[in-house]
């Protein structure tokens, strides 16, 4: 089965020439969003309508809106998560799915640890704080030698792992499916989460959004945490309570965090992104150059390819 009419949802997809070019040679009757904005309900239906593929990124598909669309039969998922997209529906549906884990690996990895060495150093905080009028030295602590926790350790958590190793930290992984040769190599530490959270200086989410992950760092679990610990939530919004993040963040109990994703996105917690101790990026991680050509071509390339919705994706992102 290939894609004869595509709707390309994603707006960087479509704003980007050579993903258009490349995408048109292989389907000339492409349709992109041009709009330069997040499509939703009828205003999706109406674009993907008359359209049999379509290359989505954080477009939310869910079963109600695939039914209302009985022509579309191919999906190609540009970016890693999977969440947004019922699969269950799709594999109800008979619409396949093309979809590439770790692509943008590198362009989060990196994102990740700015935001380790940023929340440990204060570097957006002392920036803030010059903007305002303020001068001062503020102290801050090393990454290197810190423990250093990686909570999921999938394409982007083994690439944070192997990008600490100049720092010499002890890094401590868990996982649903402990990488024993993994850890052999990198000399990381697969521990329960419990310990993992309770030891670390630095705890690093790399995690899908499924019904288990779903605040799996609530106030409790923050609470566990090392005093003066910093959390980094470059995976998905909705893993972290962030009400519960907030209120850890104004005791000092966590002196830091930093998090690139939110729930809802764009953020309303105007509290938290207010807090001095919060850094706040825009769902950047996967938004370098190099991360969205190499998005975007698996996109398309996942349109041709795309097989049976669960039969390629791993079970714990179902």
């Amino acid at each position: 089965m290939e894609p004869r009419r595509v709707a390309v949802l994603s707006r960087s997809f479509s704003a980007h020439p050579q993903l258009r070019s490349e995408l048109l040679a292989r389907c000339p009757d492409a349709t992109f969003n041009d709009s330069g904005r997040t499509l939703a309900g009828d205003e999706l239906v109406g674009f993907i309508d008359g359209h049999d593929a379509a290359v989505v990124a954080l477009e939310r598909l869910d079963a109600a809106l695939l039914a209302r669309l009985p022509g579309l039969r191919i999906i190609g998922k540009y970016g890693v998560g999977l969440d947004n997209v019922d699969l269950a529906a799709c594999q109800r549906l008979d619409i396949r799915v093309g979809w590439t884990g770790g692509v943008n690996r590198r362009s989060v990895s990196e994102l990740t640890l700015a935001f380790m060495i940023d929340a440990l150093r204060h570097v957006v905080r002392s920036n803030r704080e010059i903007l305002g009028g303020q001068f001062r030295q503020i102290q801050g602590r090393q990454l290197s030698g810190r423990t250093v926790g990686v909570v999921g350790c999938g394409h982007v958590g083994k690439d944070v792992v192997r990008m600490l190793a100049p720092f010499g930290c002890r890094v401590l992984v868990n996982d649903l499916a402990p990488d024993a040769a993994f850890c052999a190599e990198t000399g990381a530490q697969a521990v329960a989460l419990d310990t993992l959270v309770a030891e670390a200086d630095v705890v690093t989410l790399h995690l899908p959004l499924t019904p288990a992950t779903r605040l799996m760092f609530d106030a409790p679990r923050m609470a566990a945490m090392r005093r003066d610990a910093v959390l980094v939530n470059t995976a998905r919004g909705g893993i972290v309570d962030e009400a519960a993040l907030a209120a850890a963040l104004r005791s000092g109990h966590l002196a830091a965090a930093a998090f690139d994703v939110f729930s809802p996105e764009p953020p309303v917690d105007d509290a938290l992104l207010a807090l001095p101790n919060f850094i706040a990026t825009g769902h950047i991680g996967g938004s370098s150059a190099e991360a969205v050509l190499a998005m975007g071509r698996a996109a398309i390339d996942g349109l041709f390819q795309a097989v049976d919705a669960l039969s390629h994706v791993p079970a714990y992102l179902r």
